[in-house]
């Protein structure tokens, strides 16, 4: 009895096991080692499914940040991933355990958007022979059309295993994860927006051979410590708090938009006097925006009691003037609790800030001091996968907002009231 007992339980845990092996090949959940393919380039990514139903959710990955979709179903084979925050939306349709379809994208040349393929998910064996050791930061000497002479390049490695990002003065290109392969790391980036592919090839000078690809940056660039950067003369980076200034430092830093609500607001009303204020210049169709917004929310929530104001001033394009979609996707996917006022179209942004010099940025962060005063602009922003620079930044903002929150308030004479 007890023998048949056994073998009855050692049945059901066989058969429970091939069900779940069964339920799990009728549904899209899992991991999945996706594929973008933009013009010639396959950019490979990661895509996680999960739950079902009402459930259901896509995670893409940028590092070890992750964005999730805004909404997603599956019904009768065919699965659709919304990222409506960035206006990204991938269709697959779920056949013999693949993924086929399109991801449309804000951007895109063609109606279909771009071809996507995935498969599941299958540890490689990454363990490699003789690779060399690329972590750190590298200078890549570059004129931009935005006055950088040099951009960055920020390696984080272990063993074959690499992430690598370049830093502009707008900010990083997304975390790009992958490995040696073939004397060289082949490392991507797919997180809803900005695909891109790069190749990393060691020269024998020590330098590195840079070949972009996927992105609207294409081309070849050439990387080298920084050690050897300044011994060859090649200029460095652009310092982010310097390269957009105020043109009048006495000058009190003036708004007066919209909010999405249709009210006008500006810096005189009493929600900023008296406040230290950072003024954002922004985009939701900007990737290093979306960055940044995460971490405001955790600045707003932190120091909002004490006297912090948080306001956007967004510009977006004229079919998001008409219906902001995505602003309101954005606002609702990343918790926004600052003020959002809609400054127009992207090309009216010097028009609609004319006090800052050399703003050419997205996003553009404005330190306003309680007198109204501009403090400093950082340009740009500098993500978890800028490594040490985000750290850096962190350490700006905060120490900025703390001084600054701890100068007395303005003080206005009964006359002048």
């Amino acid at each position: 009895m007890k023998n048949s007992f056994a073998l009855r339980l050692g049945f059901g845990a066989i058969a429970m096991t091939v069900a779940a092996a069964s339920a799990s090949a009728q549904t899209p959940e899992g991991r999945w080692d996706a594929t973008l393919k933009v013009g010639s380039t396959v950019i490979p990514f990661r895509l996680d499914v999960s739950g079902s139903g009402p459930g259901l959710k896509g995670t893409l990955y940028n590092g070890e940040d992750k964005e999730f979709t805004t909404d997603a179903s599956f019904k009768n084979g065919k699965l659709v991933l919304n990222l409506e925050h960035y206006l990204t939306k991938i269709v697959a349709d779920f056949k013999d355990g693949q993924l086929d379809g399109k991801i449309q994208m804000r951007g895109d040349k063609g109606p279909e958007g771009s071809e996507f393929h995935a498969s599941r998910h299958v540890d490689g064996d990454n363990a490699g022979a003789n690779v060399p050791n690329i972590a750190g930061s590298w200078v890549i000497p570059h004129e931009s059309p935005k006055g950088e002479k040099a951009w960055r390049l920020i390696v984080k490695q272990n063993g074959a295993e690499a992430t690598a990002t370049v830093l502009r003065v707008d900010g990083d290109t997304g975390a790009l994860t992958g490995s040696w392969k073939n004397g060289k790391f082949v490392v991507s980036h797919f997180d809803g927006s900005r695909p891109g592919l790069l190749e990393i090839i060691p020269n024998a000078d020590g330098s590195l051979r840079l070949l972009q690809r996927g992105s609207n940056r294409d081309g070849e660039l050439l990387a080298y410590r920084a050690e050897v950067a300044s011994a060859k003369g090649i200029p460095a980076p652009a310092d982010y708090t310097t390269h957009t200034t105020a043109r009048d430092a006495k000058e009190i830093f003036a708004y007066k938009l919209p909010d999405l609500a249709g009210k006008v607001r500006s810096n005189d009303d009493s929600q900023f006097k008296d406040k230290v204020v950072l003024a954002i210049v922004t985009g939701t169709w900007c990737p290093n925006c979306h960055d940044e917004a995460q971490y405001l929310v955790e600045l707003y929530n932190k120091y909002h009691d004490k006297g912090l104001e948080i306001v956007a001033l967004d510009f977006e394009e004229p079919e998001q003037l008409e219906d902001p979609t995505r602003v309101r996707a954005f606002i609702k996917q990343y918790k926004v609790p600052y003020t959002y006022l809609i400054g127009g179209a992207p090309a009216e942004m010097w028009e609609k800030v004319p006090q800052l010099v050399n703003l050419n940025t997205w996003p553009a962060t404005v330190f306003v001091r309680k007198d109204g005063r501009v403090d400093h602009i950082h340009s740009g922003f500098a993500a978890p996968a800028s490594g040490e620079f985000n750290a850096q930044l962190k350490q700006e903002f905060t120490s900025t907002i703390e001084r600054l929150l701890a100068e007395k308030a303005p003080v206005v004479s009964a006359s002048v009231r």
